[in-house]
Order: C-alpha cells, then sequence, then structure tokens
C-alpha cells in the first residue's frame, strides 16, 4: 500500500444514531500511466465505506475518464457525492514550482480541455451525485443528510448563492463540499450554519518541513491558513473542516516531502 489513511471521527451526529463511515478523497490526478495509484484506488473499497465523497481533480490526460471509472470500481455502487477542481477542466502544463509560494494573482496557467462532461455523465450515470451548485438530500443509516457544493473557487467558478439558505429542517446533519477552501466559501457555508466541511486542492501543502514531530506546510495554494492544509480542524464556532492532503499530483511536479498520498476515513458520530 503505498498511501497513507488517515482516520478521524467528528462529532455531529444527534444522539442515538449509529456512526456513518465517510471515505474522503481528493486529487487523484489520475493518467493511464499511473499503475500504482490506479491499484490503490481500487483498494479504497475494502475500507467499507457508507458513504463516498470526492472533492474533484479526477483527471489529468485527455483520455483519463475511463481510468478513472475503472479505478474507482467497486465505490461507483455507493452512496457517493462529488465536486470538480480545475484539473477535471484542463489539463496540466508545466509551471514554476516556486510560484505556489508566491501571492496569488488569480493568474491560472491552464492546459488543454478535458472531457468533464464525459467523466460527469458517467458518475452520475452510475448514481452519485453531482453537487457542484446543487443541494441533494440523501439517508444513510438511520441520518438524513443534506449536502450542498460549488464548483471550483480556483478558477472562480464558485456562485454559493446558487445553494445558500439555510439547511432544510428536516435534515439530521448539513454537509458543504467543495474542491478549492478558500475563504469565502467556508465563511459562507459557516453563515449558513452547515455542520461539517469536506474539500481537497491543498495537496497537504505537498513539501511539508518538519516541526515539532509533525511537519508544517509552506502553502495551501489558496486563502486557507497553512495549518489547515490537510486533516480535521475546527475554529471557533466554524463548521468542522476536513481537507484531504490528496492522493496524487500533477505529472510535472511528481515529489511529496513529508506528506504522503492520502485517503481519509472520516466516522461521524453522535455528539453526546
Amino acid at each position: 500500500m503505498s498511501y497513507q489513511l488517515r482516520e478521524v471521527s467528528v462529532p455531529v451526529l444527534p444522539a442515538g444514531q449509529r456512526p456513518i463511515r465517510v471515505l474522503h478523497f481528493s486529487d487523484l490526478h489520475l493518467s493511464p500511466a499511473r499503475k500504482r495509484e490506479i491499484a490503490d484506488i481500487k483498494s479504497f473499497a475494502e475500507l467499507a465505506p457508507d458513504l463516498v465523497i470526492s472533492t474533484g481533480d479526477f483527471l489529468a490526460h485527455k483520455d483519463a475518464v475511463p481510468v478513472v471509472l475503472s479505478a474507482l470500481g467497486d465505490l461507483l455502487d455507493l452512496p457517493g457525492l462529488f465536486v470538480f477542481g480545475s484539473n477535471d477542466y484542463y489539463g496540466p502544463k508545466p509551471k514554476n514550482p516556486f510560484s505556489y509560494l508566491m501571492k496569488d494573482h488569480g493568474k491560472r496557467k491552464l492546459g488543454p480541455d478535458l472531457d468533464w462532461q464525459g467523466l460527469q455523465k458517467s458518475l452520475t450515470g452510475l448514481g452519485w451525485v453531482d453537487l457542484n451548485h446543487s443541494r441533494t438530500t440523501l439517508k444513510i443509516n438511520d441520518t438524513t443528510i443534506e449536502a450542498r457544493g460549488t464548483d471550483d473557487a480556483h478558477l472562480n467558478l464558485d456562485n454559493y448563492n446558487e445553494v445558500a439558505g439555510a439547511p432544510d429542517i428536516s435534515a439530521d446533519l448539513a454537509i458543504g463540499v467543495t474542491h478549492a477552501p478558500y475563504l469565502r466559501i467556508l465563511d459562507a457555508m459557516s453563515a449558513d450554519q452547515l455542520d461539517l466541511i469536506f474539500a481537497g486542492h491543498t495537496h497537504g501543502g505537498q513539501v511539508r518541513l518538519p516541526w515539532f514531530g509533525e511537519s508544517k506546510a509552506l502553502t495551501t495554494n489558496c486563502d486557507l491558513p497553512n495549518w489547515r492544509a490537510r486533516g480535521l480542524t475546527k475554529e471557533k464556532d466554524q463548521p468542522w473542516l476536513h481537507v484531504s492532503a490528496g492522493v496524487g499530483t500533477s505529472p510535472f511536479a511528481r515529489i511529496r516531502v513529508a506528506c504522503p498520498p492520502e485517503v481519509s476515513l472520516v466516522t461521524l458520530e453522535p455528539a453526546f
């Protein structure tokens, strides 16, 4: 196994309800050549989740859609939610890796168009729910979950107003799903009193420095504070935030330092 399994528990369910095992993965960046990563992704189903959430960047190649579907395999038989990231729309291009440490002026170096429409049609056809600017309600075990999502904020494709508003009163739990955890999205979801937000994009910093028994991210590639670059965090009265450090990387920057590829098993538990 070449990825790390991150296991966390979040106390967000009403008292007496059964725990829910959520498999959260992000940033696969798949191409036909990524044989080891494809084998790893196929093994995710062995974790036996109740719900699967992908926070985007499935693709890294013009021929990657069938590769993604094959890799997901048995996971596609489970309830699933997804949004897209910038790399689902545009292929990767070489860029200066040090640019990630500089101030973001909003300029993007975009590669060729990718077949995001084919991926969207395939995933929804197999029963997964597209949360790019949509809301849905689903029941997992005995819990009614309202989920909402946005399109990619890194490309300024997000428009939270399309899904804004208080959660449905029938919902036991309200979650948000987005690719890049920009503060404007987190603040908007917090204002609507969501319980938990899932995101990706950061690659956990991808290159981290050893820091008092752990490691410290140098960047999140967005305006999220570096200390929240991966894993489960919470700030004051805001929703819990879980950021996946991702499984893959750009084919032009296949280096991770103190930040191995990971997938997360997030167990939702009663708060009391």
